[in-house]
Order: C-alpha cells, then sequence, then structure tokens
C-alpha cells in the first residue's frame, strides 16, 4: 500500500469512529462505550463491538474504492463525501432495526442488559456494514444515489429474508432472544449475516441500467434459498444424525429447550460459511 492510501485510510477510520461517538450520544441519549464498559451493560457492550466492527469493514471499503493513490486530496474529498453517507446509513439503520426487530423490544432489552438481545442487535450491525461496505464507495457523485438505493433495497431484502426464514423455526426467535437465550441469539446473528454475505454477491457487477441491474440483484438472492437445507439437511441431519424435517427438530430442540450455545454457535457457522461458498462459486 502506497502512503496516499495508508494516509487515506487512517484518516478515514479515525473521523468515523469520532462520528460515531457524536452520533451514539445523540441516538443513545448520551451512552458511550467507556460507560458501557465500565458499568458492565453485556448487551450494550456487545453491540458496541459490532458497531465498532461495522465501521473499521465500511472504512476499509470506502478506503480501497475512494482512493487512486495520486492525489491525496482528491482521494480524501471522495472518501469524505462517501464515507459520512455510509456512516450516517450505518447508524440509521441499527436505529430502525432496533425497533424493527425482536417485537419492537430490543433496545430496551440492551439497555437492560440482556446479552442475548446484544448479539442480535450486533449481528444486525455487521450485516448492515456488508451490505454498505459492497454499495457506499467510488469516484463518481453522479452514483452516489444509486448506490444508496441498492443499499436499501439490500437491507430490505435482509429484513424479509431473515425473518421470513427464521419463521421456519419450531420457537419464536424474539421470545427466545427477550428472554436472553444466547443459543437462539447467536442462530439469529449467524443469519443476518449469512443474508448479508448473500446480498453483497448480490451487489456486486456493473450498473447497466435499473431494470437489468435489479434483476440480476434479484437473482441473485435467491441464493440465500440453500440456508434451509445446510440447516436441516446438513446440521440437524449430518452432523446431529437426526432425521431432516421441513421446520422444527432437534435443532431446535438443542437451541429452544436446552439453549445449547454450542449448537447456536454452529448453526451461525454453517450459514457464514454457506454465504462465503455461494461468493466463491455464484455466478
Amino acid at each position: 500500500m502506497t502512503l496516499v492510501p495508508l494516509t487515506v485510510g487512517v484518516v478515514v477510520t479515525l473521523l468515523m469512529f469520532v462520528g460515531h461517538a457524536v452520533l451514539q450520544r445523540i441516538l443513545w441519549r448520551g451512552t458511550s462505550m467507556r460507560r458501557d464498559l465500565a458499568e458492565g451493560n453485556t448487551g450494550r457492550a456487545l453491540l458496541q463491538v459490532g458497531q465498532l466492527l461495522g465501521i473499521v469493514l465500511v472504512a476499509t471499503a470506502v478506503t480501497r474504492g475512494c482512493s487512486q493513490g495520486e492525489n491525496l486530496v482528491e482521494d480524501l474529498q471522495w472518501a469524505g463525501l462517501y464515507g459520512s453517507v455510509a456512516l450516517v446509513l450505518l447508524e440509521l439503520a441499527s436505529a430502525v432495526g432496533m425497533r424493527l426487530l425482536v417485537q419492537s423490544r430490543l433496545r430496551a432489552e440492551i439497555v437492560r442488559g440482556n446479552a442475548a438481545a446484544g448479539l442480535a442487535a450486533a449481528g444486525h450491525a455487521v450485516s448492515t456494514a456488508l451490505l454498505i461496505s459492497t454499495n457506499l464507495h467510488g469516484t463518481d457523485a453522479a452514483m452516489l444515489p444509486v448506490s444508496v438505493v441498492f443499499f436499501l433495497a439490500g437491507q430490505a431484502a435482509l429484513y424479509a429474508f431473515t425473518l421470513g426464514f427464521r419463521a421456519l423455526t419450531s420457537y419464536d426467535d424474539a421470545e427466545e432472544i427477550l428472554g436472553e437465550n444466547m443459543a437462539a441469539a447467536w442462530s439469529y446473528a449467524g443469519a443476518m449475516i449469512g443474508v448479508a454475505l448473500v446480498g453483497t454477491h448480490a451487489a456486486t457487477g456493473e450498473f447497466e441500467g435499473w431494470g437489468a441491474s435489479f434483476l440480476a440483484f434479484g437473482r441473485s438472492q435467491l441464493w440465500v434459498l440453500l440456508f434451509w437445507p445446510v440447516r436441516q439437511v446438513l446440521v440437524q441431519g449430518l452432523l446431529l444424525g437426526a432425521r431432516p424435517t421441513l421446520r422444527g427438530g432437534r435443532l431446535d430442540e438443542e437451541i429452544a429447550r436446552d439453549r445449547n450455545v454450542g449448537m447456536g454457535a454452529l448453526e451461525a457457522l454453517a450459514y457464514i460459511a454457506t454465504a462465503l461458498f455461494i461468493q466463491t462459486v455464484g455466478t
């Protein structure tokens, strides 16, 4: 890496961290990472970690996509434009997600210190950051609105596929997470990150007009349907040695009844690994 991209990366990352600290004091009424960690609020601490990871992902993508390595001032201008929009979208999407996910009670549970709620919210933050990092970067101001539209489309698909897929479980994800079930939180967060990774694959490619680009986007999103056989056949069938089922089964019992965190983490890993495989072989 030459000196110019390195400088851009450092500046953008630091400014995004500062911007995040300012915005979270507004959106979360004065909270801060230092206070959350000092008070031992595990729910808030896990969310903070997820948000910081999201910022790093976005800052890295902005640096790679906005820095040409020749003119520091020009690169900083493009990175500043796209980075600012990316940060605002990340913070707003996180705030909106708190009100849409887990029966709209996620935020209150995080404030209370619910670790499962914090992990689910962290998964949402990372998922949103993955979608932003794919769309929000470049050196063309005219493409910025297009990038925002496709991010919003990816975010809508993330909500739709995650909620739809989770309907296949015999337990209520929201109630389990609100009841501090970390196994269910791992499963939920892993599903969101997996769906987002599929969304990043769907958002790749050149813009070829709204119709053609949205058609290609929609086709690529269908890869997420592979998550069902991975869950029921691979995880429940091959790994657990239980009979695959359309809905429910031993995996649900391990997560909801036994609160087996290892099983929840294994399910999350299966979704993420499947999404990475799709990114490699999908067309």
